[in-house]
């Protein structure tokens, strides 16, 4: 299987594209560019109106223009990357901008695009900031990193958790490195294992080992 039949099959289908564009032409355009590669899509004409609508639907991707109706879209990227829940950001550039995208890359912006929009070169970055995020990085210590499939459906404290157990940590280590108690340790666990789909913990071993 290809990569890009692998995603097109796996990734794309729960993955969500938020668009934060002013021309809802462009969002439109993008909306139906996307979705023909099988992800789901929204889009806001407004910063508020985008940030409102995290509180209610995760987004796996966010594009973002650096210019919102008049306004930098830098103040945006810059709280969403305040929000440590490692969202890629796309940002989009309307006219050549070299200060703001050297600023929105040292935000951490996963590219700057500029318009007009050559499709196939924003499709392959997000595909790449999609495979990024279904690998979790190793963590300090030497720790061996974990590939698995259905990454994306877990919280930041879920994937922190499936971390740890995968190094073999009891509830009381892993308790007491994210400093939380065993018993939310244990909630936590039983999260991942249904959002895995695996039915105990040496099925989630499993899951792990053979994604």
């Amino acid at each position: 299987m290809s990569d890009d039949t692998y995603y097109h099959s796996f990734l794309n289908r729960d993955r969500i594209i938020h668009i934060v564009d002013d021309d809802p032409v462009m969002c439109e355009g993008l909306s139906v560019l996307f979705r023909l590669e099988g992800f789901q899509t929204m889009f806001s004409l407004e910063a508020a109106q985008f940030l409102a609508s995290l509180e209610r639907r995760r987004t796996d991707v966010a594009i973002v223009n650096l210019s919102i109706g008049g306004e930098s879209g830098l103040p945006l990227l810059r709280r969403i990357k305040s929000m440590h829940n490692g969202t890629p950001v796309v940002m989009l550039a309307n006219s050549p901008q070299l200060d703001a995208a050297v600023t929105a890359m040292k935000l951490g912006a996963t590219d700057v695009v500029p318009k007009p929009i050559d499709s196939e070169h924003l499709l392959t970055i997000v595909r790449d900031a999609l495979r990024r995020d279904v690998h979790l990085g190793a963590m300090q210590g030497g720790r061996r990193p974990v590939e698995v499939r259905g990454f994306s459906q877990l919280t930041p404290r879920e994937r922190e958790v499936l971390q740890l157990i995968t190094n073999g940590q009891s509830n009381k280590e892993a308790g007491r490195e994210l400093g939380i108690s065993p018993r939310t340790i244990e909630v936590h666990r039983a999260r991942v294992m249904e959002k895995l789909g695996a039915k105990n913990t040496a099925d989630l071993m499993r899951i792990v080992l053979t994604s």
